[in-house]
């Protein structure tokens, strides 16, 4: 019998793990919990049997990918899976996989809220502005960034896309308009939706000249990672600009000094929030819990992120 753990410090919703419990009982397979858990040990205990993991914004480290013997396969339930350590994965034989497109909705709704509430002065009575007849550039045309732009298109904004990952043709398919560089693509848009993962191309890659480029009134969202922002350089056009704005669904480094000096233009959760609905919760696990019953039973690697 495959034995799997659901390893979660912020635990699935109740009806998630119900769901997931069954995915996993039709198949046959036992099912241990560790949730909620505060110290690294805790995890590196639970892993030493199981065949299989899943996990949310956990980190799974070499340490973890060693102590769990039987270890298999590991699923990150989102999209993102830089805590997971897949050159310790792949040393070990570990399949890691994602959950791509089942947080995707939720991200981008969220970025729309954030968006509002910074265009409207955060609801306090004065006069804000809209969203219609503006651009919008959505960095990373991937399954984020193709909620973006339909829920941009309702709200009557331009929307423009730069991925070089993306055939131009099938952004245009859906009547976006697809931008050959990221420095056009800032020059030309209010708004910026950044979806870019962080990896060694992209750390710092979104800094001071890209960002000055962008035009009055110039918004960046951020539901991506910290990690890509030059926050120098982004503390420095906050300084110089009182037009620009900066929102984020993740807590930068600086965000005590944003907060204290251009509070009125900046939009900080109050913690990683993009994820955060039933809907997405319930998606996610359910997508892990199947992925890792069609891996043992049909050899599927379909969402496999290390090789």
């Amino acid at each position: 019998m495959k034995k799997i753990l659901i390893a979660t410090e912020k635990p699935f919703a109740p009806v998630a793990v119900e769901g997931i419990k069954k995915v996993f009982a039709d198949a046959g397979y036992e099912v241990v919990m560790l949730e909620k858990y505060t110290e690294a040990a805790d995890l590196l205990k639970a892993v030493a049997d199981v065949d299989g993991l899943i996990i949310r914004s956990d980190n799974v480290t070499a340490d973890v990918v060693n102590a769990a013997q039987n270890l298999k396969i590991v699923v990150r339930a989102g999209a993102g899976y830089d805590n997971i350590d897949l050159v310790a994965c792949t040393q070990k034989g570990v399949v890691a996989m994602n959950t791509p497109g089942q947080n995707s909705n939720a991200v981008a709704e969220l970025a729309f809220g954030m968006m509002l509430y910074n265009a409207r002065k955060a609801f306090n009575g004065t006069s804000g502005s809209e969203l219609r007849g503006k651009k919008i550039g959505i960095h990373a045309y991937g399954n984020v960034g193709r909620y973006i732009a339909v829920i941009a298109k309702g709200f009557g904004m331009d929307v423009y896309a730069h991925d070089p990952f993306v055939e131009k043709e099938d952004i245009q398919k859906d009547d976006v308009v697809p931008v050959l560089s990221v420095s056009q693509l800032y020059k030309t848009c209010q708004y910026i939706s950044l979806n870019v993962p962080a990896n060694e191309q992209t750390k710092k890659s979104i800094n001071y000249d890209l960002l000055k480029s962008m035009p009055k009134g110039g918004t960046l969202v951020n539901t991506a990672r910290k990690e890509v922002i030059d926050e120098e350089g982004l503390l420095k056009v906050m300084e110089e600009r009182n037009d620009f704005n900066y929102l984020s669904d993740l807590t930068p480094d600086c965000k005590d000094e944003l907060l204290e000096k251009y509070a009125d233009r900046v939009v900080i959760t109050a913690k990683k929030m993009g994820a955060q609905t039933s809907e997405a919760n319930i998606n996610a696990g359910l997508a892990a819990a199947k992925q890792i019953v069609r891996f043992f039973e049909k050899g599927d690697k379909t969402f496999q992120v290390n090789k």
